[in-house]
């Protein structure tokens, strides 16, 4: 028989051995230029970065490497990156997980002594430098500056942010900057299309919620039109969460007009307890559509100030793990884009789900450790499809017992909504069920649409 050993084949073979061979050295001696920086600027850098969410940065081999033993902790124990939403169930774009593979990988670059490698090679990604994650805006709209009290107590605003442009454009996105990260919890804000006789930068500013005479200071914003009556509004023109990064849908789709007159109101601003007395000059970012808005979106809210009722009726007992559910049926075809669920610290765990007429089940998203500090807006990768006549489930359990770390009472007494008036229970220690659907009618073909390709 012929021997094999000069045959091309054979030599491919042994090169592809020695490749392997290299390959395998590099995984048990990994170095932060070659092996951990890719992975710390995809999925870490985003919030670990000057003015990002997160309270240090995680840019530079140093910044690494200090914190090597708590990051080799935390990625083992899978509790950074966070990503609450479970996999297995359904996907997003920007999903921030790790395999099995970079977790190790981890761990191995921490017990060798955090080799640096050829760092000289590394280029910093230019997003990491800008307080944007959608880049240049077309317009920067300030937002009035907040002064923070360094009681150590929440506190929960109403913003009027005018805004007076040339001519009627369309608007594809709106991104809210935060000027102080650090205590910026989390905004919802709308937009309205103020008449054109009605003057946007009249009346006040600032609303603080808690205020006892805080209907008489709301009507002080003067957001009404000149006539008296109610301007056109734009539901959650534009929101914000830590760790959550905005996102634009293609050309065409969602959006919004902006008129020459407009106002956007954060209709409620939560900053975090702080210990310092600090000044939050955020700004929002306006992107202009470059194309007609041929798909509008449109939003749903079930739970909380929702639409479809919570059963049973939101108050936890002191010392019980609750169950509570939301349903409503559609009408119509409807492509879901994007989904966010909300509750606050004794939330236990969400899942949210549609039940087809001929009884399918179309899952939506699944978080089965909930975390209060990550609440994202879910962007799935391609819209979802839910027929007419289908039921949108949301379950949703609650652990108010002395074994939850993050209950706020010690001892536990009841919590729940707190609905003596509208937009009420924003109060981090009250509770709230909420899930908030971004969907268009559906049109043949929206199934296949690329919703990471804007």
């Amino acid at each position: 028989m012929k021997s094999l050993k000069n045959h091309p084949i054979s030599r491919w073979a042994a090169l592809l051995s020695l490749g392997s061979f290299f390959s395998a050295c590099s995984s048990d001696s990994p170095d932060f230029a070659k092996d951990i920086a890719p992975i710390v600027y995809q999925n870490c850098s985003p919030c670990h970065r000057p003015n990002g969410g997160a309270p240090f940065s995680l840019l530079s081999y140093k910044d690494v490497a200090k914190r090597a033993k708590m990051i080799a902790l935390v990625t083992r124990k899978k509790y950074m990156p966070p990503w609450p939403a479970d996999r297995n169930y359904s996907h997003f774009l920007n999903e921030r997980t790790l395999s099995d593979h970079q977790i190790d990988l981890f761990q191995k670059w921490y017990k060798n002594g955090c080799l640096p490698g050829d760092t000289s090679k590394l280029k910093l990604p230019t997003t990491l430098f800008t307080s944007s994650v959608l880049g240049k805006p077309d317009l920067i709209v300030p937002v009035e500056p907040v002064k923070i009290i360094n009681n150590n107590k929440d506190k929960f605003y109403v913003l009027k942010i005018p805004c007076k442009i040339d001519s009627w454009k369309p608007v594809r996105a709106v991104e809210f900057i935060p000027g102080q990260p650090d205590y910026a919890h989390h905004v919802n804000g709308h937009y309205l299309l103020m008449d054109d006789k009605t003057d946007p930068f009249a009346g006040n500013r600032l609303v603080d919620i808690e205020s006892p005479d805080y209907d008489s200071q709301f009507k002080s914003l003067l957001l009404d039109n000149s006539n008296g009556s109610m301007p056109e509004r734009v539901h959650s023109a534009f929101n914000y969460l830590p760790g959550a990064f905005g996102v634009r849908y293609p050309e065409g789709i969602g959006g919004f007009m902006m008129s020459p007159n407009g106002v956007f109101v954060a209709n409620d601003i939560h900053y975090g307890p702080s210990l310092k007395n600090v000044i939050d000059s955020s700004k929002l970012y306006i992107y202009f559509a470059k194309q007609p808005l041929k798909r509008p979106c449109f939003e749903v809210m079930m739970g909380t100030n929702g639409v479809a009722p919570i059963v049973p009726p939101l108050q936890i007992p002191a010392g019980k793990i609750t169950k509570h559910v939301s349903q409503m049926t559609i009408y119509n075809d409807i492509s879901i884009l994007t989904v966010n669920p909300h509750m606050h610290l004794i939330g236990k765990s969400f899942k949210a789900f549609a039940v087809k007429p001929n009884g399918d089940t179309v899952n939506l998203i699944h978080i089965p450790v909930w975390q209060f500090r990550w609440q994202y807006f879910y962007t799935f990768t391609h819209p979802v499809r839910v027929p007419k006549g289908s039921t949108i489930f949301v379950e949703a359990l609650f652990d108010n017992t002395s074994n939850n770390p993050n209950n706020p009472y010690d001892p536990p007494q009841t919590i729940g909504e707190r609905l003596d008036r509208e937009g009420a229970s924003m109060r981090t220690t009250d509770e709230m069920l909420q899930f908030i659907i971004t969907y268009m009618p559906y049109q043949k073909g929206d199934e296949s649409i690329d919703l990471s390709k804007p």
